[in-house]
């Protein structure tokens, strides 16, 4: 629909998160030639989640690459391309599937513009649905954010509904730096409305609160975004007013609102897919010691996935982090 006023014309439409990031690379493609889309099914399939739907048709076979089923391959290929000048932006099908490009994304993506100095620009975008959620086996349903943050290089981020989506994969086709951008696969169908004129978007390296609160601070990006919001609303009816952060942006991170929020509150829990051990919020546990130990009042929490291979579709209900989970870490905090 469209919202006109005295003042301004504004574009709000209801989309899907995967319909949003679909709107946003037609938009990049046809404001720059030189952005293409790479991928096993992304063209006349549209891709399994149909995020792509359309692109092929509309842009055409030179532009829209279905490939061969070579992970390594497609990233090798990008590379390539963007040293000769264009913006590919390669689909993973499968979050799992993308371990086969790890030499490339780690020792070549990741690497070519530190060693040039800045000379060379590597602007490549690789797509990683992620997550569980959706019934499916493992290398359907990692969450392996944690190795490309570790990688220094890559930009990493996420995003956790459609109106971020929209922005933040044009932001991330538009950055020279390579970037890893995960997409919460069981959140696809999820609809909000996006506004696709609007100009005040956040920068793709910084956080937002989503839900104010002073009691307790809940981080959380992509899928566990949502969860966190419902766990705040279940809170508050018990008196307890927590505020919810997307971080967003994973490298770099956006410590600034963190910060600030967590001197605020005197409590920090940490929500992610992931498994615990070694997972993302051990960083941003250390990192807010450092910085926030002097306001704490209580030791930063973590809740995420636990330290097995992702189990079969029946029993991803137990494994994956749920408000129930999340609300007992928040109560945890108070216990101290």
């Amino acid at each position: 629909m469209t919202v006109t006023t005295a003042r301004t014309v504004t574009t709000v439409t209801t989309l899907t998160l995967a319909r949003a990031i679909n709107e946003g690379l037609r938009k990049a493609m046809e404001e720059n030639p030189k952005v293409l889309i790479m991928g096993e099914d992304v063209g006349k399939l549209g891709g399994v989640f149909r995020v792509t739907d359309g692109l092929q048709k509309d842009f055409g076979e030179s532009r829209v690459i279905d490939t061969p089923l070579a992970e390594s391959g497609i990233i090798g290929t990008a590379v390539g391309l963007a040293l000769r000048g264009y913006r590919p932006v390669c689909e993973i099908q499968f979050d799992g599937f993308v371990f086969p490009a790890m030499d490339q994304i780690v020792t070549q993506l990741a690497k070519m513009r530190l060693r040039s100095l800045g000379a060379i620009k590597l602007p490549v975008v690789v797509r990683v649905p992620c997550g569980g959620g959706i019934g499916a086996v493992e290398h359907h349903s990692e969450s392996p954010e944690v190795y490309f943050t570790h990688t220094a290089g890559l930009r990493v981020v996420a995003c956790a509904n459609p109106a971020d989506a929209y922005t933040m994969i044009q932001q991330a086709i538009a950055c020279d730096d390579p970037v890893i951008f995960f997409e919460p696969k069981r959140r696809y169908w999820d609809k909000a409305e996006v506004d696709t004129a609007a100009t005040d978007v956040l920068p793709l390296h910084a956080a937002r609160v989503v839900r104010q609160g002073s009691d307790v601070t809940l981080l959380a990006y992509g899928p566990m975004v949502k969860t966190c919001l419902e766990a705040a609303t279940a809170a508050e009816e018990d008196g307890r007013a927590i505020e919810v952060i997307d971080l967003r942006s994973l490298n770099p991170l956006d410590t600034e609102t963190i910060f600030e929020s967590v001197r605020r509150t005197g409590r920090c829990v940490v929500v992610h897919e992931a498994p615990v051990y070694s997972g993302f919020g051990a960083e941003l546990a250390a990192r807010i010691t450092e910085a926030c130990f002097y306001h704490l009042e209580a030791p930063v929490l973590r809740v995420g996935g636990f330290s097995t291979p992702y189990p079969p579709s029946r029993l991803e209900e137990h494994y994956l982090p749920d408000l129930d989970r999340v609300l007992d870490a928040v109560d945890r905090t108070f216990t101290y």
